[in-house]
């Protein structure tokens, strides 16, 4: 086993050697090519937008969250939609007109004159992954004790039952925690108020000109420091307790690794970039609406790690963006595309059944996903010998010689 760890390190090394800069240059240069590349002839019309792309970030953002959940530890979660919930509501509390009963500002990018409590978005994202971080423990505890498929349907019940707090949440024993079905809104913009006054950096994202960009460039630093963080958990000690926890949990135990802390801090890390997307994608659309946080959701992020392949940190990076541009982009293109052929056939409303079709095809053709973790890819191309007991060699020695005797 120390020469597969071994082995898998050096192609991870030689992977990345190139994959990381060759990511960071496309995803800095594409909002400024993006016009160009759009008039194209064929694959023009298929280009996402730079608006597109913050949204296919977020997700993607959630995938790599729920990746250390159900890749590194291997709990299989189905109600992770309730920390998109939290980190969207947390903005919406901390950085809106919601609370209008008092008037605070703190480094915010609106007129001091409204009311509500208006913390700048900075603080509020750090904010938000901090009390998603305590939801997830607070989930965590009471259901970390199952295994398999108990803690499936328990993670699923909470998957519903958030959705139906958010929407009835406005007379939460008597106060207006959630504002119901009308949800909060507006959501204050990210914006750099201290640095307006160089010029280049805007006040306000949502009034800026290049509003898109500036939005795409923060998303994107925000899946590059969460894709960090997934690689430097995955290779700590944290790490490595996780990976024996999936590959056998009463071997780990018996080893030393104490299941429910490990356990949690899975589900605690993993609800935290989970609410720093729920709260930056929440400023983008400016608004947490119930209808957005259905269960679906929790089922389409688990989509995209089982496409990328679990356990792997670009794997699923490529998975969740796929699904994404598919999901908010280019079903509906693909659609147009064909009823301009002259066919009656609208792929959006087929989407979670198409959505179906890939993952059965990838179990068939490529189960271990796009871009297996290393450890899964050696293990199904070398193998794992184990060497034999010795009574077993002993024996076949005796019967080849025996066989040799006659």
């Amino acid at each position: 086993m120390t020469g597969l760890a071994e082995r898998a390190k050096e192609l991870r090394g030689n992977r990345n050697a190139w994959l990381v800069p060759a990511m960071i240059a496309l995803g800095i240069v594409y909002p400024f090519v993006e016009e160009g590349l759009r008039n194209l002839p064929v694959i023009g019309d298929f280009m996402p937008t730079t608006g597109t792309l913050v949204v296919m970030i977020a997700f993607t953002m959630m995938a790599v969250g729920l990746n250390i959940v159900v890749g590194y530890c291997g709990l299989l979660d189905l109600g992770y939609v309730a920390f998109y919930a939290v980190g969207a509501y947390t903005a919406g509390w901390f950085a809106s007109q919601h609370f209008e009963q008092v008037t605070f500002h703190f480094g915010s990018s609106v007129d001091n004159d409204q009311v509500g409590i208006h913390v700048t978005m900075w603080v509020v994202l750090i904010f938000a992954g901090l009390l998603t971080m305590l939801a997830g423990i607070v989930i965590g505890l009471p259901t970390l004790r199952l295994r398999g498929d108990y803690l499936a349907i328990v993670t699923l019940g909470f998957g519903e039952i958030i959705p139906q707090v958010v929407r009835n949440g406005d007379s939460f024993g008597g106060f207006n925690l959630t504002n119901g079905t009308f949800g909060i809104a507006p959501i204050d913009p990210v914006g750099f108020p201290i640095l307006s006054s160089i010029g280049f950096f805007p006040d306000n994202f949502q009034t800026s000109d290049n509003r898109e960009r500036w939005y795409y460039l923060i998303a994107f630093l925000l899946l590059l420091f969460t894709i960090f963080c997934s690689v430097r958990l995955r290779d700590s000690r944290l790490g490595r307790a996780w990976i024996a926890i999936r590959e056998d949990e009463t071997a780990a135990a018996a080893m030393g690794v104490p299941l429910m802390r490990t356990k949690t801090w899975a589900y605690a890390l993993g609800a935290f970039f989970g609410g720093v997307a729920g709260a930056y994608y929440a400023s983008f659309k400016s608004g947490a609406f119930p209808a957005d946080f259905y269960f679906n959701i929790s089922v389409f992020l688990l989509c995209m790690v089982i496409l990328g392949g679990m356990g792997s940190i670009w794997g699923v990076t490529i998975g969740g963006l796929i699904l994404a541009y598919l999901n908010f982009s280019g079903l509906s293109t693909i659609g147009s595309k064909i009823q301009d052929a002259g066919l009656d056939f609208d792929p959006t409303k087929y989407q979670f059944g198409i959505y179906g079709i890939i993952i059965v095809l990838m179990m068939l053709f490529r189960p271990a996903g796009l871009i297996p973790e290393r450890r899964h890819k050696i293990e199904l191309e070398e193998g794992v010998h184990d060497t034999p007991f010795y009574d077993v060699q002993t024996e076949g020695a005796l019967t080849d010689r025996d066989r040799g005797n006659d």
